[in-house]
């Protein structure tokens, strides 16, 4: 037997096999089942196949044919259509693919940090009964998983579906996403799609291309400096030998090494301490301890709470916890930032005495449980409130770091472009209605540069789709942090007004939320109302409706004597407060820009602001905090007005 040819056979079968599977027409992610086409624009339809395949698209009762290139790309672009569907496309090289429930409206890129990510699941109790009644087939949302890529442009993404507005389907809809789509679903009746590439914690300029920051000198040289991989890996190997090397182990956790473990039914506690829930250990005696802290509570159960599904609420809890019941474990969160909801099984209670235990973990700054949050466990009709005194003892204490960190690994999804690379460029060749943003929490820091930044980032995603007037809707951020009742310094009032610079860019919108934050969330819960202002400025911007989509914008300040009069667009029906009382949250200056609270009265579409205190007044500012107390200037039309300072600098 001749095993050479035996052997040449097999390997040109296999070649041939490959070059087979080569030729089959692929599409890209978004192409898919139930995705929603951009109607009144032309539409591209792209993916994949052998070098020079014939591929025919079938289309609304038409034929579309090209082939592929030498590269095996193709692109299809068929000529703008009306609102409609259901409709089927097929798409025939060497192999056939059949795509179905296919809708032509209206597509809306969703992008952003956490607040952009934040899913219906997630506010699950704020919104039951709107997720209870979901049931819109013509809403759609396009989800994409966190991906980064450092070298370059992706030109697809790895998984992802077209998922409708129907039941739990809605639960990983952006919940601020939802609710603009359904704001504008009942106003038109069109299909709204929406695709969320949102990432928590990131920095805009992740989001930008490497060509949209050219302006900027430094991230370009990050960018390519990035592109080496040996350089990448060399950073991140040093990093984790600096850390391991240096940081001392901690010792074991108390709590898990004793006889029996602090959340055992049987455990007796001794040398147990008292402590206020909600509130965090450095405020209640335990100075500066970074670790494991153990929470305990003896709780009453009734009988008609016995064998129901029941649920707990721990607020928020910095950073980690988890929950045990009656000595077996019902709950765990890995980090600070989710409300914690967990949902019991109908065993976990017993009728009379249950024992709660919370093992919290806190790596820095203050750790325990976030105040002002809601703490109960109920079912059925009934509820226990969980505030008050539990008895708490340290099963672990950190070591402080010695020579800090060891050689700067980077987080890639930080870093300029990467983002952009991996979860926007594979987006470029669908045609879009516009897009929404809401980020600026990771910028906070660098306020100015990001008065640079925004624009960019405009200006950047409008080339590369190739639609330089598609609409730009973008949030301020709200109100997050400590009040603050003395004039002060404010990096989010300095970032808020580096967003509004951004309003100077035509067609863009900007959304004011001052009013929808929470002082100690920086993912608070009203996601409805921000969804629904994105969809006024969309009702303006996008589809020319002539309405008043903004509370007042400031434009310019007269100084005459010791009175400031403030001029301000989007009046709208004339200026008013929300809570009927006087003016609050002006404050005033002279030379010395030593601030002190103002007086302010509405006088027809203006503000004159003054103080008894100030006689030569130079500078006036308004809602300028990282959470202004009571910001209560709106317009009749019930949009808030902007946070702003007359000695802004000129966009």
């Amino acid at each position: 037997m001749n095993y050479k040819k035996i052997n040449i056979v097999l390997v040109s079968l296999l070649l041939l096999s490959v070059e087979f599977i080569h030729a089959q027409v692929r599409l890209p992610r978004l192409v898919r089942d139930s995705m929603i086409l951009q109607r009144d624009a032309k539409i591209n339809i792209w993916g994949w196949a052998a070098k020079n395949e014939k591929i025919n698209i079938k289309f609304n009762s038409k034929n579309y044919k090209t082939k592929a290139g030498n590269d095996g790309k193709w692109l299809i672009q068929l000529p703008p259509m009306k609102t409609g569907g259901p409709h089927t496309m097929d798409i025939t090289g060497s192999n056939k693919i059949s795509l179905k429930e296919i809708l032509i409206g209206d597509v809306w890129i969703c992008s952003g940090q956490s607040n952009m990510v934040h899913q219906m699941n997630i506010h699950d109790v704020t919104y039951a009964k709107d997720i209870a009644e979901a049931n819109n087939p013509q809403i759609r949302h396009f989800w994409i998983p966190t991906l980064t890529n450092l070298q370059g442009p992706q030109e697809d993404l790895p998984a992802g579906y077209w998922k409708s507005a129907i039941g739990d389907d809605v639960r990983p809809f952006s919940a601020v996403a939802y609710f603009f789509a359904k704001k504008l679903y009942e106003k038109y009746h069109v299909p709204i799609g929406l695709i969320n590439a949102s990432v928590g914690g990131t920095p805009i300029e992740a989001w930008t291309s490497e060509e949209g920051l050219k302006e900027f000198s430094a991230m370009q040289e990050t960018i390519q400096k990035n592109k080496d991989t040996a350089y990448i890996n060399g950073l991140n190997r040093r990093a984790f030998a600096g850390n391991t090397n240096r940081q001392p182990q901690p010792p074991q956790d108390k709590g898990l090494t004793g006889q029996k473990p602090w959340y055992d039914a049987s455990y007796v506690p001794k040398g147990w301490k008292t402590i206020a829930v909600p509130g965090y250990w450095e405020d209640q005696g335990i100075k500066d301890l970074n670790g494991v802290v153990w929470y305990r509570k003896e709780i009453d159960v009734p009988a008609s709470m016995v064998g129901k599904p029941a649920k707990v609420f721990l607020g928020r809890i910095v950073d980690a916890d988890i929950l045990y019941i009656n000595g077996k474990q019902v709950g765990n969160t890995t980090y600070m930032y989710p409300q914690r909801r967990y949902h019991l099984p109908a065993d976990a209670l017993k009728q009379g005495k249950n024992i709660l235990v919370v093992k919290v973990t806190n790596n820095n700054g203050k750790g325990g449980f976030v105040p002002d949050k809601p703490y109960c466990l109920f079912a059925g009709n009934d509820t226990i409130d969980l505030k008050g005194y539990w008895q708490y003892k340290v099963g672990e204490v950190y070591q402080p770091r010695s020579g800090g960190f060891g050689g700067g690994g980077i987080s890639a999804q930080n870093q300029p472009a990467a983002l952009y690379n991996a979860m926007i460029a594979p987006l470029i060749n669908y045609s879009v209605k516009g897009f929404l943003w809401y980020q600026g929490e990771s910028n906070a820091g660098r306020p100015e540069e990001y008065a640079k930044l925004q624009p960019a980032q405009i200006a950047d995603w409008r080339n590369k789709w190739k639609q330089p007037d598609a609409p730009f809707l973008y949030v301020q951020l709200p109100g997050f942090m400590d009040y603050n009742y003395l004039p002060s310094e404010s990096g989010w009032a300095m970032l808020r007004e580096s967003q509004m610079r951004s309003l100077s860019v035509p067609n863009s919108g900007m959304v004011v939320a001052i009013d929808l934050g929470e002082w100690n969330d920086i993912h608070p819960d009203n996601k409805k109302d921000v969804g629904e202002r994105l969809a006024l400025a969309a009702l303006k911007i996008a589809y020319g409706e002539n309405i008043i989509y903004s509370g007042p914008i400031y434009q310019s300040a007269k100084f005459e004597g010791n009175k400031v009069t403030i001029n301000f667009s989007n009046v709208g029906g004339g200026l008013v407060t929300n809570d009927g009382e006087e003016l609050s949250e002006f404050a005033i200056a002279g030379p010395d820009k030593k601030f002190v609270w103002a007086k302010a009265k509405i006088d027809g579409d203006k503000i004159v602001v003054w103080s008894d205190n100030v006689t030569n007044p130079m500078y006036v500012r308004y809602a300028w905090a990282d959470n202004p107390v009571n910001p209560n200037l709106y317009n009749k039309e019930g949009l808030p007005a902007s946070p702003f300072r007359t000695d802004a600098p000129n966009p």
